[in-house]
């Protein structure tokens, strides 16, 4: 057995927001998952946002888990942001205390699943250096080198820091797809290091029941989830329904429910989403959400929509397919991997295809009666079988003699 560290840096840097990102429910997973795992053996450390490294207490990593997994159920997204003096409890309660030396001969993993704090490579070696613990890190996509122009501007020289730094100083590494573990080969080769990699596909968080109320309204409505940014490509969807707008009956026109906070790089989005009387009567925004809300959307909805340029997994498209709701999605290879054969694929730049699929599916057509038939053979990916992949990936490097530092 070894003794688990968990890095929790990016669920406290979190602690003003009420709403979670996705990279906040991976980590949260991590943290009941690996919890569950490993019990007394597993402790939490952090990156505290003063910039300070260390163990946080066992008892305070817990009630602070509990407290950001209650709001995220039930808050939402007012305030957008918390006061800082409303959090500056939490802030003290959660400065990092002094790692203990090895206690016995048993090897220390350190684990860390967010981007959080690995653009400061020397940082990263002090820590693994002081802890006397392999580095399992977790990759979610390449999106910011491999499509730089979706990325802020800086976002591909920040990224490439970062695997700089897991190359280097790595001893495994978990992928979200194999599309993801191709995209990271590359830099695992160029390394020259044995870095061992392991592909297992995110879990799938239960969703709750949708209230009766969404559940039992006539007009059809689609969702589409994600932040807003050019990748995500909301503008062919704007356009899209722009059309609809132009040549359909009102009373004909399904509306448009796009889930997500506001990006970067997306003036002609925002402007169309703010400016564009065409959209008013049809496109809702809904700028975070509760889970509870995101569930009851989603159930409700005729089907989700996915037109994204690139994707490191396509966590909606589970979350979606795991409660019977169709799904339309760009055919890219992190959705094929996630959906296989159950939805309806799309080129992401095909307007004429999205608007067949989504009229289809909003009049109950023959796609939408052939995806409903599809469905129940779809198998959803689970945490547990995420974490059976971790666990291994654990033990393997616990067999091994600690690196010299």
């Amino acid at each position: 057995m070894s003794d688990v560290i968990l890095d929790i840096s990016r669920l406290i840097s979190r602690v003003r927001y009420s709403t979670p990102s996705g990279v906040d429910r991976v980590e949260m997973a991590y943290a009941r998952g690996l919890l569950r795992m490993y019990g007394d053996a597993l402790a939490f450390a952090a990156v505290h946002p003063t910039g300070i490294y260390g163990r946080i207490k066992r008892v305070t990593a817990l009630a602070y888990l509990d407290e950001l997994e209650g709001r995220w159920s039930h808050e939402s997204k007012s305030p957008h942001q918390r006061p800082i003096l409303s959090i500056l409890p939490w802030m003290a309660r959660l400065l990092p205390q002094r790692p203990p030396a090895p206690a016995s001969d048993r090897p220390r993993i350190y684990v860390q699943v967010s981007p959080h704090h690995l653009t400061d490579t020397l940082k990263v070696r002090r820590i693994l250096a002081r802890e006397q613990a392999r580095f399992v890190c977790m990759v979610h996509d390449l999106i910011p080198i491999e499509y730089p122009e979706y990325a802020r501007p800086s976002g591909a020289a920040l990224h490439e820091r970062r695997m700089q730094t897991l190359a280097s100083h790595a001893d495994a590494v978990i992928v979200n797809s194999a599309a993801t573990g191709r995209s990271c080969q590359p830099w695992i080769d160029r390394s020259g290091r044995q870095i061992a990699t392991h592909v297992a596909l995110l879990g799938t968080e239960p969703l709750a029941a949708a209230s009766h109320s969404a559940a039992a309204g006539k007009h059809p409505y689609f969702v589409c989830i994600g932040t807003i940014e050019p990748r995500k490509n909301h503008l062919l969807l704007l356009n899209l329904w722009r059309h609809l707008a132009q040549t359909l009956p009102a009373d004909s026109i399904p509306r448009l429910v796009i889930i997500g906070k506001r990006g970067w790089e997306n003036e002609q989005v925002l402007d169309m989403l703010d400016r564009c009387p065409a959209l008013r009567a049809h496109v809702e925004e809904v700028n975070g959400c509760s889970d509870a809300q995101l569930a009851t959307l989603l159930r409700g909805a005729r089907a989700l929509l996915m037109p994204s340029f690139a994707e490191g997994f396509g966590m909606p498209v589970a979350e979606a397919l795991s409660v019977g709701v169709p799904v339309i999605c760009s055919n890219i290879p992190a959705h094929r991997e996630v959906g296989g054969t159950t939805p309806d694929y799309a080129d992401p730049l095909d307007g004429p295809r999205w608007k067949a699929l989504v009229l289809d599916h909003a009049q109950g057509g023959v796609m939408r009666q052939a995806q409903m038939k599809r469905l129940p053979q779809w198998r959803e990916p689970t945490w547990d079988q995420h974490m059976a992949v971790v666990g291994q990936a654990i033990s393997d490097l616990g067999g091994r003699s600690s690196p010299a530092v």
